[in-house]
């Protein structure tokens, strides 16, 4: 895959802009835990590799754990989410594939039960922010770094 253009050389005064939205969001009621798996079911949601990749990381940095990670595609049939954070990935889900799902009435009606109406809000603004950031990276084709030690081993002959 070649990447097609790089947006923060091509148009970094919009990213500096984005990149504020970000430090906005990061400052206020979510904790940043919570707000990295909602970046990061998003991405997986999406298949943007690039934010897949950046959110693993961040979420290993602030303390979840590898398991989390692996079962979050599976987040439904896992025990290992509270009802604060299922609530959150539901909505995620939701607005993601909002064009299907049209944001439903009993998924805001579960946020409502762990979130105010503040910290929906901000949820709410960081599920749209990281869909602006998945279709930017995919449609500009934008490439993951990759570390050799992640790469499988190539079979001897």
């Amino acid at each position: 895959m070649k990447p097609r253009s790089n947006i923060f050389k091509s148009a970094p005064d919009v990213v500096k802009a984005l990149m504020e939205v970000e430090k906005t969001l990061a400052s206020g009621t979510i904790e940043p835990r919570l707000a990295i798996l909602i970046k990061l079911r998003a991405s997986q949601m999406n298949s943007c590799a690039f934010c897949v990749n950046m959110h693993v990381k961040e979420a290993l940095k602030v303390g979840d754990t590898n398991m989390r990670l692996h079962m979050l595609s599976a987040w439904r049939e896992s025990s290992l989410f509270s009802e604060r954070e299922r609530a959150a990935l539901a909505w995620t889900e939701a607005l993601t594939k909002v064009a299907e799902a049209g944001a439903p009435d009993s998924d805001y009606a579960t946020l409502q039960g762990h979130f105010s109406d503040q910290e929906i809000s901000y949820l709410t603004l960081i599920v749209g922010a990281i869909n602006l950031w998945n279709r930017t990276q995919i449609g500009l084709r934008a490439d993951h770094p990759v570390d050799e030690s992640d790469r499988p081993a190539q079979k001897v002959a």
